[in-house]
């Protein structure tokens, strides 16, 4: 999830843990202790892409990450603050970091949450930005601030913030089943044959989905909206596979591979090729768009037979542009 919802959850999880005995400072090393896990992004100016994307999400945002290092940073906080239990902090940060990744689960990238286990988490029912998810959360947060640290009333504004939002996680995993169920029965309504579905809720709503559907030789890219009220449609992408056929055996591409999941396309353009990682979508809605959220150009050392992906730059005349289509598009087609 994006950094605010990170902050806003890792307050509320510090003050759930230690408000009653610090007030406000158990949001405060909450709030920091929900952003560490994200530091791992500092990779990608020390490494390569592939690298730098196998890391993303992978230590800082397990299970083992949250018990080596919540005593550790417990234990510091206790030597200068006040309030002396190394334990107390310990909770407060083994509670801040576990629920981050958690939380991040809930994505299309998901999360490494049992690393070093080769097991990515991603439920895929909401996306990294969220509204719905964290306005009414920060709302409750704030409310929460301006309490007595032993008012009732602030412990009910934290414990509110914490249920409305959980309770909206749930709901969304009914409204990706509903999603799910609706791009099933199109495929059969349109005897399309397939081998497997991925879907996904598009930017900053759960009223769109999207979905990915895999056939022999293409997938076939969708959108539904509960708006709807005509049928679904496919736009279907050739898979290229074969324009790589001679780097398949290559690390960094088996590597590239695995990190998408095998859904991925290639693109040719002006002799060179583009590896498309088809979790993400497009950044635009209109029909047969080429112009994919991740896109990487594969870079090729003719004399040494290396390959490097570089992320090809997005701009922000793409963002606003898909942020009006999706407005059009969410409102039914």
């Amino acid at each position: 999830m994006d950094s605010l919802t990170q902050i806003v959850l890792g307050a509320a999880v510090g003050e759930a843990v230690l408000g009653r005995k610090v007030g406000n400072r158990a949001m405060l090393y909450g709030a920091i202790a929900g952003t560490i896990p994200d530091l791992d992004i500092l990779s990608s100016y020390f490494t390569d892409t592939v690298t730098a994307l196998e890391i993303h999400r992978g230590f800082t945002h397990s299970i083992l990450f949250s018990i080596i290092f919540a005593p550790i940073l417990g234990w510091l906080v206790s030597r200068y603050e006040k309030y002396k239990s190394v334990k107390g902090w310990s909770w407060l940060f083994f509670w801040a970091f576990v629920t981050h990744p958690i939380l991040d689960a809930h994505t299309t990238w998901g999360t490494q949450l049992f690393w070093p286990f080769d097991l990515r988490l991603a439920f895929k029912t909401i996306f990294v930005v969220d509204p719905l998810y964290t306005l009414p959360f920060l709302v409750f947060l704030i409310l929460t601030m301006f309490q007595k640290r032993t008012s009732e009333k602030r412990q009910f504004y934290n414990r509110t913030g914490l249920l409305v939002s959980t309770a909206y996680l749930v709901l969304t995993f009914i409204l990706k089943w509903t999603a799910f169920t609706k791009f099933e029965n199109a495929l059969e309504k349109q005897h399309l044959s397939y081998l497997q579905i991925d879907t996904r809720p598009s930017p900053l709503n759960t009223i769109l989905w999207s979905a990915n559907v895999e056939t022999q030789d293409a997938y076939l890219l969708g959108n539904y909206s509960f708006f709807d009220t005509q049928p679904i449609s496919f736009v279907s992408y050739p898979k290229n596979h074969e324009l790589i056929a001679d780097l398949l055996s290559n690390d960094k591409m088996q590597r590239m591979i695995h990190i998408s999941k095998g859904w991925y396309t290639i693109t040719q353009q002006d002799g060179k090729l583009y590896y498309n990682d088809l979790r993400f979508g497009l950044l635009s809605l209109e029909p047969a768009s080429e112009s994919f959220v991740f896109q990487f150009l594969i870079d090729k050392d003719d004399e040494s037979g290396n390959i490097s992906f570089i992320e090809q730059p997005k701009g922000s005349r793409d963002a606003k542009k898909l942020m009006s289509e999706l407005w059009t598009r969410v409102k039914g087609n």
